[in-house]
């Protein structure tokens, strides 16, 4: 089969929130979706505010496109974890820089969607926002090796939560 070529343009832009991309700690991040208004109005945000979340397809624009692996890795780069292939791992050295996330919608202001627990950073091209409905989540038991579970742990943690767990020197 050929390779398609297409092009995908951002419907919008992350604003605010964090400004790196680290891996753990994402579960106190508040950012806003600013839906390009040069192209839509409020109709095309209309009844999004029923949902409680949403599901975001974006660009890792920051990735450099040099750090790409696309064999086996070991996650984290982590000697204990097992290597996994490219389609094994969720993380951003893809070959299309293609992120999903599935966020808290927290309220719909005009072309503003602010958001929870998106872990896209401050500036990142957002290609596309689907409402979630739990219909579309898994069906039938879901799986997953150990050390993703291990590798997850502190993702969606609360990082003054985390911090104030730790205990002092």
């Amino acid at each position: 089969m050929a390779a398609e070529n297409f092009t995908v343009e951002p419907i919008a832009w992350v604003v605010g929130g964090r400004s790196e991309p680290t891996d753990d700690y994402w579960g106190a991040s508040r950012a806003v979706i600013r839906i390009d208004e040069n192209r839509f109005t409020p109709a095309s945000v209309k009844g999004l505010e029923e949902f409680s979340h949403l599901e975001i397809v974006f660009r890792f624009h920051l990735t450099d496109p040099t750090d790409l692996n696309l064999g086996a890795r070991q996650p984290r780069d982590n000697p204990e974890w097992p290597e996994v292939g490219i389609f094994g791992h969720r993380n951003m050295r893809r070959i299309n820089w293609l992120g999903v996330s599935r966020c808290r919608l927290v309220k719909v202001d005009g072309l503003d969607l602010h958001v929870e627990e998106l872990d896209a950073v401050d500036g990142t091209p957002v290609l596309d926002i689907k409402p979630w409905f739990s219909e579309f989540g898994p069906r039938g038991d879901v799986t997953q090796p150990t050390w993703s579970t291990q590798m997850l742990g502190l993702y969606f943690a609360d990082p003054e939560a985390a911090q104030a767990e730790q205990p002092p020197n």
